[in-house]
């Protein structure tokens, strides 16, 4: 699964947005290289609207008071956040401890988001919320440093799964009703799949 062109939306197949922002890095297991569909840091911005993370006030608030370089580094820091998800999601599919410096990151990126928020009122209760005048290039990276880390510590990563097909393998959540679900997209991989299973049943 690609997305070739760009501002082409996301796919935003799998559930989650830690588990989507994994997945930015597509055909992270096909022999001749994945592709980066972070490639700069509107598309994190994009990406964060799209997931629902950011607001379009947000988006506009961050735009006006972020400099290039600020926001270059945010972009850097997103894609090493993603990489340590990875390497933690992977691990949990595949049964296998995953490295001990990948959970450092995430836990580094989620104290420097948690010291960011603040205690608001929300309808009946005080909830962790962002700062109205919060407009830092970094905090997409915050609020998806944050979503990674309570889905790891969640009852929900017994739902992870990745896509069956070997060079995709898009992490999501299997909330079908017998959890049976395979494919990332069954319009995609799935139909590719079924169609390599049937030629090669057929071969000959």
């Amino acid at each position: 699964m690609s997305s070739s062109a760009q501002d082409q939306p996301f796919q935003l197949v799998a559930g989650h947005p830690a588990l989507d922002l994994v997945n930015t890095l597509d055909w992270r297991f096909r022999d001749n290289g994945p592709e980066e569909l972070l490639a700069s840091y509107d598309d994190l911005l994009r990406f964060s609207a799209e997931s629902g993370l950011l607001s379009g006030k947000q988006i506009r608030a961050i735009l006006r008071e972020s400099t290039q370089a600020a926001a270059a580094d945010a972009l850097v820091s997103c894609r090493e956040l993603r990489e340590a998800a990875a390497e933690i999601f992977y691990a949990a599919v595949d049964s296998r401890t995953p490295p001990g410096s990948q959970i450092k990151i995430i836990e580094r990126f989620f104290m420097q988001a948690c010291q960011r928020q603040r205690l608001a009122w929300s309808g009946s209760r005080l909830a962790w919320d962002w700062p109205a005048s919060e407009c830092s290039p970094d905090l997409p990276v915050w609020m998806l440093s944050i979503r990674s880390a309570r889905l790891m510590l969640s009852d929900e990563m017994r739902l992870l799964r990745a896509c069956e097909k070997p060079d995709c393998r898009w992490l999501f959540l299997d909330t079908s009703k017998n959890h049976t679900r395979r494919w990332c997209d069954m319009k995609v991989c799935g139909n590719r799949m079924k169609a390599r299973r049937f030629k090669a049943q057929h071969k000959g």
